[in-house]
């Protein structure tokens, strides 16, 4: 059984940065892709962004040139950095490996 905890979310101003990230237990993580999701109050859970096993990455557009995902294979972690934060960015963030493993999300806010 995987775990996946997520780390990093809080409250920030309107144009700052947060650095997300999330922990996977076992040891499938560097074969599996990873990805971040969020889920804002009154909506449908959307992508944000993806990283396969082979590093390939893949943003939302609401995203792209403002956030950027990562993985350490060594460490079991994914990250999503952050930039430029909007206060439409406000919502809880979910790290998932490979759509079937789901961390308990954190919650991210965007003050204007």
């Amino acid at each position: 059984q995987v775990q996946l905890v997520e780390s990093g979310g809080g409250l920030v101003q309107a144009g700052g940065s947060l650095r997300l990230a999330c922990a996977a237990s076992g040891r499938i993580f560097s074969f599996n892709a990873m990805g971040w999701y969020r889920q804002a109050p009154g909506n449908e859970r959307e992508l944000v962004a993806t990283i396969s096993s082979g590093f390939r990455t893949n943003y939302a557009d609401s995203v792209k040139g403002r956030f950027t995902i990562s993985r350490d294979n060594a460490k079991n972690t994914v990250y999503l950095q952050m930039n430029s934060l909007k206060p439409e960015d406000t919502a809880v963030y979910y790290c998932t490996m490979a759509d079937r493993y789901w961390g308990q999300g954190t919650q991210v806010t965007v003050s204007s």
